[in-house]
């Protein structure tokens, strides 16, 4: 996994975030998109590295950001950034701490709030009143809210926590997503009446007719 849209933000792969950005942007110009659930069908398919990247495109762009982790069995978005895991979203939850314990991320716009401590039933924590409580308080302080969820089919956080924000993204891996893992996941995402704005394909074999225009 890596922060791409920082070590090389012009290569292909960059640009790429910042039109999966821009076509968010406009995906709803009326109800702009303010919370993001980003999760993929099964393990192993770019999630949080798509959804880290994302989040730097959106801070990059102006946008105050907050990125949370919210897969709370496999976190992995503090190693992404160099950032320690605990405090975190369950050290919120759990012992009601007032102050949300954000981490600068080293990008302008930019705050991650870890996972914290392994809870001992996610699901759970994830579909709590105190859960929508926190969502609140993090959309009065940034413009979107980005979080990190767990693989559809494995368990059922991503369509509990997609419930509660604005919509969902589902990553789909091009050399890896079986086909019917991706249509399970849609089927999952809709029984649980969670909007899906859309699918991004990770993993995509580069066309070589476009040249090196931004080269």
């Amino acid at each position: 996994m890596s922060l791409i849209t920082l070590t090389d933000p012009r290569s292909p792969v960059s640009e790429a975030y910042r039109s999966l950005r821009t076509n968010l942007s406009f995906y709803s110009l009326d109800n702009p998109i303010r919370t993001l659930v980003v999760t993929s069908p099964a393990k192993a398919e770019g999630k949080s590295t798509t959804v880290a990247n994302l989040a730097v495109t959106m801070a990059q762009s102006g946008r105050k950001t907050i990125l949370v982790d919210c897969d709370l069995r496999r976190p992995s978005l503090h190693t992404l950034f160099d950032l320690r895991n605990e405090p975190g979203l369950t050290n919120v939850i759990l012992a009601d701490e007032a102050a949300l314990p954000l981490q600068e991320t080293g990008v302008e716009n930019l705050w991650l709030l870890a996972s914290g401590p392994k809870p001992p039933n996610p699901a759970d924590l994830l579909g709590s009143k105190k859960i929508d409580q926190l969502l609140q308080k993090l959309n009065d302080m940034a413009d979107i809210v980005l979080f990190d969820a767990p693989p559809v089919i494995a368990v059922t956080d991503a369509a509990v926590l997609g419930a509660k924000a604005d919509g969902v993204l589902l990553v789909i891996n091009a050399g890896q997503t079986r086909r019917d893992h991706a249509e399970r996941a849609k089927e999952l995402l809709e029984k649980a009446k969670v909007r899906i704005i859309g699918a991004t394909l990770t993993n995509a074999p580069k066309d070589s007719s476009l040249g090196d225009y931004y080269g």
